[in-house]
């Protein structure tokens, strides 16, 4: 073999073997020296920051004054009602935040908390252009929501929404927003959790965790992955003092295409799957009962008849371990994954009873509206005046988060400043009895409401959580 022959043959090997092993050269690996250190992220931040917007609400908060001399008892005996001849006041407040630009044609997602009771929303981009926008949708249970602004005919850059389920803990992540109102910022870190449950005020406690700093004004802002996309909506942080402890969280992005599809098709509501059933954490008291060997699983303390938990043949006692696919952690788990299946889709799930383990598929159904829920707005000279009820569904239990169990007339929303909001009037309360009359359905909450206007001593029972509230109020 000649000189050249060999050389020949050791580079086409050495080709072979480089076109043979193409995956190498695309694995994801640690950087190794201050050359790879030193790369940037600022091809990221020019692709992904024009999308994320920065927004402004203003609200107008009522406060009452009240001279001294009438937080006197005998004061409010004489005119028949504390604080009687204080003079309400109104002053408009500001409030700063984030948004993500999510379609070309103007819509925005943000949090709730950022425009909560706003009257009017101003959005600037990036490069300082200023639109009003207006609500779409409003989800508290989330504390999603969706904006819509006007761009004239112009393609607005926006975010591609990433499946949150892909992230792995320790990949590389861009928090983007508008803390204090200093600008638009960029900070850096890790996916440092996945799954966070337990945490937060909302119904869907299923969160990203997340170093990268996150700071007031950075609510409602992107969390995205090194390809660009969005992975999270930033939403809250743990701390001491208001700052960055490196302890962020995001509602992940699977949550918000939910959202943010319900603001596309659904008229201003979302309806979500529901379950029928009630469930519990694992404790380690549980476990050897149950026949597991670590807590984990939701397990179904209560099931509703000719719910889709029942036609899926679940009993009390049984434990839901996984659904689709993902293991199941706890109760919000299993909550979030249920919220994210499209209506009309089937959900498997894996599920323990006595030890054993065996499939199961649910249908995911939209809640029912049985009884209907007959909407009504309360009126005239009543202490639930500014009040809108409705009959209590499986629907409407959704909507604002009662146990699927309860029936009767709940408080659906409640007007600012009105007589119902200065009663601490709440949504979701329910409203049993009226000066003696049960009150199981709206048509009966209406005939003694309408039967009770020249009354001036009113007795109202409300259900709060496990609470029984009796009001004696007089007008």
């Amino acid at each position: 073999m000649t000189k050249s022959y060999r050389m020949t043959a050791l580079l086409l090997a050495a080709l072979w073997i480089f076109a043979a092993t193409p995956a190498f050269a695309q694995q994801d690996v640690v950087p190794v020296g201050k050359q790879a250190i030193r790369q940037s992220f600022a091809p990221l931040v020019k692709k992904t920051g024009p999308a994320v917007v920065n927004i402004y609400a203003k609200r107008v908060v009522r406060q009452r004054f009240v001279s001294p001399f009438f937080n006197d008892p005998f004061f409010g005996h004489f005119f028949g009602m504390p604080g009687f001849g204080g003079q309400v006041r109104e002053r408009v407040e500001s409030a700063l935040g984030s948004g993500v630009i999510v379609d070309a044609r103007g819509l925005i997602a943000t949090n709730t908390h950022v425009i909560q009771g706003a009257v009017e929303i101003r959005v600037v981009t990036a490069d300082g252009r200023e639109f009003d926008a207006e609500k779409v949708l409003v989800d508290e249970r989330t504390d999603l929501a969706i904006l819509r602004i006007d761009p004239a005919g112009e393609t607005l850059p926006y975010l591609e929404l990433a499946d949150s389920d892909a992230l792995e803990v320790g990949d590389l992540v861009l928090a983007i927003g508008n803390p204090f109102g200093i600008g638009q910022t960029v900070t850096s870190g890790i996916v440092s959790g996945l799954a966070r449950t337990g945490v937060g005020p909302t119904d869907y406690r299923f969160f990203i965790q997340t170093d990268a700093a996150i700071n007031p004004g950075n609510s409602g802002g992107a969390l995205v992955d090194v390809d660009g996309k969005l992975i999270g909506i930033n939403t809250m942080i743990f701390s001491r003092d208001g700052g960055s402890l490196g302890i962020g969280f995001a509602i992940p992005s699977n949550m918000v295409a939910t959202v943010v599809n319900a603001s596309r098709t659904g008229g201003g509501r979302i309806v979500r799957p529901w379950t029928g059933v009630n469930a519990q954490t694992i404790t380690p008291e549980l476990l050897e009962g149950l026949g597991l060997n670590r807590a984990r699983g939701a397990l179904i303390t209560r099931v509703h008849p000719k719910s889709p938990a029942e036609a899926a043949g679940l009993k009390v006692g049984d434990v839901i371990i996984s659904v689709n696919g993902h293991d199941i952690q706890d109760p919000d788990a299993m909550q979030f994954r249920m919220a994210t299946a499209p209506i009309g889709t089937d959900v498997h799930l894996m599920v323990l009873r006595a030890g054993k383990s065996f499939p199961a598929t649910m249908k995911a159904e939209a809640p029912p509206e049985i009884p209907p829920r007959q909407t009504y707005k309360i009126d005239g000279n009543s202490p639930l005046s500014g009040a809108t009820v409705e009959n209590i569904s499986p629907a409407v239990a959704d909507e604002i988060g009662l146990p699927f169990e309860e029936t009767g007339v709940t408080v659906t929303r409640v007007e600012g400043g009105s007589p119902a909001a200065r009663l601490g009037l709440q949504t979701g309360d329910i409203i049993q009895q009226v000066n003696g009359a049960p009150t199981p359905a709206v048509l009966e909450l209406k005939t003694a409401v309408g039967a009770s206007k020249q009354i001036r001593r009113w007795q109202i029972i409300i259900k709060r959580g496990a609470q029984l509230l009796n009001l004696m109020i007089t007008l």
